[in-house]
């Protein structure tokens, strides 16, 4: 028996394109910015990931969309 783990992704796109990303894994949902090589964070959920992501961008961005892929 092998043990499978599902990930999911979601991107967040900006006005000028993706700004960074959320996965879903065994830890939680990781939060990436775009151009950074280190992960900002693990949260405990979706939302909190959201936004922790969101108040890293620009001060006055909006919200990004998330689209999972």
């Amino acid at each position: 028996m092998s043990d499978t783990t599902t990930r999911r992704l979601w991107v967040a796109y900006g006005p000028v394109g993706a700004v960074g990303t959320i996965q879903k894994d065994a830890e939680g949902y990781a939060v990436h910015m775009a151009g950074k090589d280190e992960r900002l964070g693990v949260y405990p959920s979706m939302e909190i990931a959201k936004s922790a992501l969101h108040s890293h961008l620009k001060p006055g961005s909006d919200r990004p969309e998330f689209r999972e892929h």
